[in-house]
């Protein structure tokens, strides 16, 4: 079994063809999705897509080029929908310095109001890190945010970085990045990281794996960062998705939404 723990398959881009891409995850062994929330305006959207789908859960957040967006009512609409047992995070949240540095305080500012929901929430932080990895680790450390929980979502950093994230408690998690031939950065985070802080996600529709980049991501794929994880840790591929899936498992609390 394979899981993908961050997918945005809500995007409109997927409206037609939502009942394939679910039924080519599931015929890759894909059995469970994870999909989170980047603006206000998505947040009903993934509601009404996991009361649906027994197999797909959600997370809430304001992405951080969407700071704009946030305010008190928005925070107010995240603790009352963050109630629903499967939302299972708050995120994607975090800091963006690549495309736009004209906010970054007012960034760090909703990057904290969001961690304090989830720790009012009690469930993890799935974060967005771009270009500012150092701001983004002080802010997870002061805030002390590895209380409940943190997945640093298509990690861009180093090795060493990755540790240093690591030795707080936080989970790592990969996709397509770390099949693409150029990428020995990322090739060396998949063989350092201990497997118990390794997650597998596809980020769908961006970051396509080898052989399918260029065309747009789907669940199904995560398997191809699965394959390549497994043949540079040189571990069996099952025990790869097993190990992954029960992190994603423990992370996000899915056997006590599945069981409840």
């Amino acid at each position: 079994m394979l899981i993908d723990t961050h997918a945005h398959i809500d995007m409109q881009n997927y409206s037609e063809q939502f009942e394939e891409i679910l039924n080519n995850a599931k015929n890759n062994s894909v059995e469970k999705i994870i999909i989170p929330g980047v603006e206000p305006l998505g947040f009903n959207r993934i509601i009404e897509i996991i009361e649906k789908y027994d197999n797909i859960y959600g997370a809430l957040g304001v992405h951080p080029s969407e700071a704009k967006t946030f305010n008190d009512d928005v925070s107010d609409r995240m603790l009352l929908l963050g109630t629903n047992k499967k939302i299972v995070a708050v995120g994607e949240i975090g800091l963006d310095y690549y495309w736009d540095k004209s906010f970054v305080e007012l960034q760090k500012e909703i990057f904290i109001r969001q961690i304090e929901i989830a720790k009012e929430l009690r469930k993890p932080v799935i974060i967005h890190d771009r270009d500012a990895h150092s701001d983004t680790f002080e802010i997870l450390k002061l805030t002390k945010a590895k209380d409940t929980g943190v997945v640093m979502h298509c990690f861009s950093g180093s090795a060493e970085f990755a540790m240093q994230c690591v030795q707080e408690g936080f989970y790592i998690a990969l996709g397509g990045v770390v099949t693409f031939k150029n990428a020995k950065k990322m090739k060396e985070v998949a063989k350092i990281v201990p497997i118990e802080k390794l997650l597998l996600e596809t980020d769908s529709p961006y970051l396509t794996p080898e052989p399918f980049r260029g065309k747009e991501n789907q669940p199904a794929y995560v398997k191809y960062a699965a394959e390549e994880i497994a043949r540079l840790r040189e571990i069996d591929l099952d025990e790869l998705a097993q190990r992954t899936s029960e992190n994603a498992t423990r992370v996000f609390k899915l056997n006590r939404i599945d069981n409840g």
